[in-house]
């Protein structure tokens, strides 16, 4: 068995030890900042909801604080890690988890269902847990969202900025693109916000870790799922400007002024309202009555 002592992986003096024994180098261009808390680190997988009947999928395991706890809660665990001086470290600190393994890899270039084949096909659910490399957060809850993986949940330690932006209601300035797709696909919840002394190094900015519990359906009901994304991306292009100048910018021509003006009517949005105003479900109205819009002027 591996000396490791499960309990210690995660403390600061642990880490320290485990990094200094294997002469390694945390890589900022990496976002490598290893969480310390045990307690955090319990509340992460808890929040996840796990049990032996089902697997986790963690991204960025680092030297495998976050992978044990998902080991103990878990039927299996597979850790996808970037950098392959990490490997020897988490081979010595999952010895005691046979049923935890590690895939070198970068997440947004892994053939995610093949993955799910090869490892998780007996499990009942699985979930993402994490915490996540700041640099690279929204790339990778996106790849897990849009590929429509059958998750049940992805809970993972982001930059609370970017936890408040995912979470946002209508109305507020947090409120953007990013707050439409995350619960397009998914029910945000905040579980906890985390300051930067827990980490080795510590971070700029406060942590929080946030739960997106995956929807079976949609909230709402779009013609076209793409271009639907692609009006809210048009009605947030510029912040200041009112829902129908963007519109004009980003989707129709001058020509189209008074069509643009008519599908705003027909929807019931005023065209003076600022793209942060509008609700997941007004956005849905707004594309799809483009987009039949467009379907009649090609026909």
């Amino acid at each position: 068995m591996s000396d490791v002592r499960v309990s210690d992986v995660a403390s600061p003096k642990r880490t320290k030890e485990i990094i200094q024994k294997h002469g390694f180098t945390l890589k900022k261009s990496l976002g490598q900042n290893f969480l310390t808390d045990a307690n955090i680190l319990h509340n992460i997988a808890s929040a996840a909801k796990l049990d032996s009947s089902k697997g986790a999928l963690e991204i960025g395991p680092g030297i495998g604080a976050l992978t044990q706890q998902l080991a103990k809660a878990a039927g299996k665990v597979v850790a996808v890690e970037i950098d392959a001086r990490l490997l020897p470290i988490l081979e010595e600190t999952l010895q005691p988890y046979p049923h935890a393994s590690v895939v070198h890899g970068d997440v947004l270039k892994l053939d995610l269902r093949k993955l799910w084949h090869d490892h998780f096909t007996g499990c009942s659910k699985v979930s993402v847990v994490a915490n996540l490399p700041y640099y690279v957060t929204t790339p990778i809850i996106m790849k897990l969202l849009e590929e429509k993986l059958p998750l049940e949940h992805i809970v993972v330690m982001i930059q609370r900025e970017v936890a408040d932006r995912m979470s946002a209601k209508p109305g507020g300035k947090e409120y953007g693109s990013l707050s439409i797709a995350v619960q397009y696909y998914a029910e945000p919840d905040i579980v906890a916000i985390v300051p930067p002394s827990v980490f080795i190094p510590q971070p700029n900015v406060d942590s929080a870790v946030i739960r997106l519990k995956l929807r079976e359906t949609p909230p709402v009901r779009v013609e076209d799922e793409s271009f639907f994304f692609e009006v809210v991306q048009a009605c947030f292009a510029q912040r200041r400007k009112t829902i129908s100048n963007n519109l004009l910018a980003g989707l129709f021509g001058k020509a189209e002024k008074p069509a643009m003006e008519a599908i705003l009517a027909e929807c019931g949005i005023e065209a003076s309202r600022r793209g942060e105003t509008l609700s997941i479900a007004e956005y849905a109205s707004l594309a799809n009555a483009i987009w039949l819009y467009r379907k009649q002027q090609r026909q």
